[in-house]
């Protein structure tokens, strides 16, 4: 080896060794691995003793007798199930229906895991993306250890929590299972579940007998908290918009935030509450309101060394009054929901439901429940790919509002005729203290030509409730997910055509091409219509044209990481703009008619009076405040 070969060699040596130093952990997460190891090897040993454990119960030793025969006991009086489809994992008890299977655990007698049937989770969805007849692996919205619900009996000396007691099965068939609690004296709890064939729903009682005289019936209260799996793409964006829902007796719908931990104490009865994530949801509706009284609910966010992390959403948790009169012989319903947040579905238990999608407030709403999603159902249901029914909305939906672009770039195509003598007036008034003078001409100006800058903006001020109302609708639509279109995998999810190998601050690991079409087509857009605006002539006025020209770049970080569906939606919408823009103005406005037709309108108004006849009372009340103004000048100077 060459002298520069061995000095490369060392220096190389030498990097790798500092690399090494700076890099090596520090003691204090050294100890943190090594109790993170010992924690792992203690659960793995105590999850290989409870399986010996449950091995051992499901197959206990066969008994024998004198002769060495195995003795065969008499099951001829047990409680049989009338249709033996439920299977035993350790404390687990399976039932399914079409639509889902729930894990009941007989340690309080809980809902442990559902499994809904019908849909998959994302990862599942990718890894059979373009296989044919591919079998579909039931989305996991909880399983064993994430969920819990239970019944609160505050006692004398101590409470009585239903989650620490080990349950009977006293009775179970396919679609129903009852779990029993006998306790001293006459003490019995009962927990009965049945399900429904093609429902997402299941009935859930509960009945309390012999505490009279222990328990106060207004202290009973019902326990349910719940840490939703990742079931989408994006784990960011399912976090952001997974949340408490609940609706009250007389005030109506309400939520905690999406974003930050939150809890609130119940303000009146409620009618139910919900425990909602990105696309799918558990209601509890329980057949009377839970009282107001000790009625609560909380949303939790998990730290990043939480165990919880990176698999499960949120921690949400509730606890409400049953608004009970007796403990003697007591009886409480509810209705259990676990199901899509399909506006279909929701809508068709009338029970508002469908509150709980976030297509906004107020008339952003009514625009996308009475006008966008009934068209989006009918274009759905003639069996067309998703994204050529997105396509046929947006036609309409532009078509519906050319008449207000024809207005606008009318208005648009007056104020560049007037341009030249807007600047012939800024030139003759430069100073602030002919501000109310330039002001005056201005108007007079506007007029006399018949133009207005109000009605350019009056008409974008018309369709931005169906932009905005677009913008809700398109991320809360289930119909949406896990549907395929070009190049997008889900089109409730972004659409990658490069994955990055790292990630870039509020950018994302991968880049969206839908984002880049839509950023690209409001740039031309934004180009198109540059001509009309107008350069600022006073100091500190923002230049609207730079500001114009920097949105479309905000976008295309803003979008990156939002549902494809919505950017192919906005790019098809701003590519139907710039083409209905050139129609009109190829076809239908002539801006030299335009213009004779202005000059027209100007000598009619000159010849008429000029402006002494026909002022707006906007204009009289310019005129007053220039003599005010006036008049305090000549003040000053005596």
């Amino acid at each position: 080896m060459d002298r520069n070969t061995v000095v490369g060699l060392v220096l190389i040596g030498l990097i790798l060794s500092v690399f090494t130093f700076f890099n090596q952990p520090s003691k204090e997460e050294q100890e943190q691995m090594a109790e993170k190891a010992k924690q792992e090897q203690l659960a793995k040993t105590n999850a290989e003793k409870s399986q010996d454990k449950n091995v051992n119960e499901l197959d206990p030793v066969p008994q024998m007798d004198s002769l060495g025969n195995e003795i065969i006991a008499d099951t001829s009086m047990a409680v049989q199930p009338v249709v033996p489809v439920a299977s035993i994992k350790d404390s687990l008890i399976t039932l399914e229906t079409d639509k889902f299977e729930i894990d009941f655990n007989t340690l309080g007698g809980i809902i442990a895991s559902v499994r809904l049937k019908e849909f998959e989770s994302y990862n599942d969805y990718a890894k059979d993306l373009g296989k044919e007849n591919a079998p579909i692996e039931a989305v996991e919205l909880f399983r064993n250890g994430d969920a819990s619900n239970s019944i609160l009996l505050p006692m004398k000396g101590q409470d009585l929590n239903t989650a620490d007691i080990q349950f009977k099965v006293k009775e179970q068939t396919g679609n129903r299972i009852v779990f029993e609690y006998q306790g001293e004296d006459d003490e019995n709890i009962q927990f009965i579940y049945t399900l429904k064939q093609g429902q997402y729903d299941l009935d859930y009682d509960v009945k309390i007998r012999g505490f009279a005289g222990k328990v106060t019936p207004k202290n009973v209260m019902f326990n349910w908290n719940t840490a939703y799996r990742k079931t989408e793409r994006l784990f960011s964006e399912q976090r952001r918009v997974s949340t408490v829902c609940f609706n009250y007796k007389d005030e109506g719908f309400s939520y905690l935030s999406e974003m930050s931990e939150s809890e609130e104490n119940a303000e009146d009865e409620v009618d139910w509450v919900n425990f909602k994530q990105s696309y799918f949801s558990s209601f509890i509706h329980p057949k009377t309101p839970f009282g107001k009284s000790g009625s609560k609910f909380e949303a939790k966010n998990y730290d990043d060394d939480h165990e919880r992390a990176w698999t499960n959403l949120r921690d949400f948790s509730t606890t409400l009054n049953m608004n009970l009169t007796d403990v003697d012989d007591a009886s409480f319903s509810m209705n259990w929901f676990f199901g899509p947040n399909d506006f279909k579905v929701l809508t068709s238990y009338e029970s508002d439901y469908d509150q709980i999608l976030n297509y906004g407030w107020g008339i952003f709403r009514w625009i996308n429940i009475y006008a966008i999603q009934p068209l989006f159902n009918i274009f759905q249901s003639t069996g067309l790919a998703i994204g050529f029914v997105i396509l046929i909305l947006t036609i309409i939906i532009k078509g519906a509002l050319m008449p207000i672009q024809w207005k606008m770039y009318t208005s648009s195509a007056k104020m560049r005729i007037l341009k030249p003598e807007m600047e012939e007036l800024a030139a003759k008034y430069p100073n602030k203290e002919d501000a109310m003078k330039k002001q005056m001409e201005t108007m007079t100006l506007y007029r006399e030509s018949g133009a207005s800058p109000l009605s350019g903006c009056v008409p974008m001020l018309i369709q931005m409730p169906i932009l905005l109302a677009v913008f809700r609708f398109f991320p809360s639509t289930f119909d949406l997910r896990q549907k395929s279109f070009l190049w997008a995998e889900d089109l409730s999810s972004y659409d990658s055509i490069v994955d990055l190998p790292f990630d870039i601050w509020f950018y994302g690991d991968h880049i969206s091409l839908f984002t880049l079409l839509m950023a690209g087509t409001t740039l031309i857009y934004t180009f198109i219509n540059s001509s009309n605006m107008q350069t600022p002539t006073q100091p500190g006025m923002p230049n609207m044209k730079v500001i114009m020209y920097f949105f479309p770049i905000m976008m295309i970080f803003f979008f990156n990481n939002y549902s494809s569906g919505l950017s192919y939606y906005y790019f098809i919408s701003t590519l139907m703009s710039i083409l209905i823009m050139l129609s009109i103005k190829k076809f239908f406005v002539d801006e030299e008619k335009l213009k004779a037709k202005m000059a027209a309108r100007k000598q009619s108004a000159a010849a008429n009076g000029g402006s002494k006849k026909g002022k707006s009372k906007f204009q009289e009340r310019l005129e007053q405040m220039q003599k005010a103004q006036m008049e305090q000048r000549k003040n000053k100077r005596k």
